[in-house]
């Protein structure tokens, strides 16, 4: 059993910064967290950014040059730098791992944007 747990949101003013990480807890191994999500009220969730092999990064356009993510492989903990913040960074954000064809998905920590 996997479970992955966010942490690191919370309310903050337009051009403020946060710092999410997602951390797993019970059997790790093969696991990988990847990506990042969020979903606003009355939207879909969309994604926001991906660690790919080799630590290349990959972001939505909405957050590109604004956000950073990282992976800490001894700890199998995922990072979100979140930089600029805007009022339209409001949303749920979720973290995402696999192993093998298996996804597990986060809580998802609340991140509230003020203008």
């Amino acid at each position: 059993q996997v479970q992955l747990v966010e942490s690191g949101g919370g309310l903050v003013q337009a051009g403020g910064s946060l710092r999410l990480s997602c951390a797993a807890s019970g059997t790790r191994s093969g696991l990988v967290i990847t990506d990042w999500y969020r979903q606003a009220p009355g939207n879909q969730r969309e994604w926001v950014a991906a660690i790919l092999p080799g630590s290349r990064t990959n972001y939505a356009d909405s957050v590109k040059g604004r956000f950073t993510i990282s992976r800490d492989y001894a700890e199998r903990t995922l990072h979100l730098q979140m930089n600029s913040l805007k009022p339209e960074d409001t949303a749920v954000y979720y973290c995402k791992g696999r192993r093998g064809e298996f996804e597990f998905w986060g809580q998802g920590t609340q991140v509230t944007v003020s203008s």
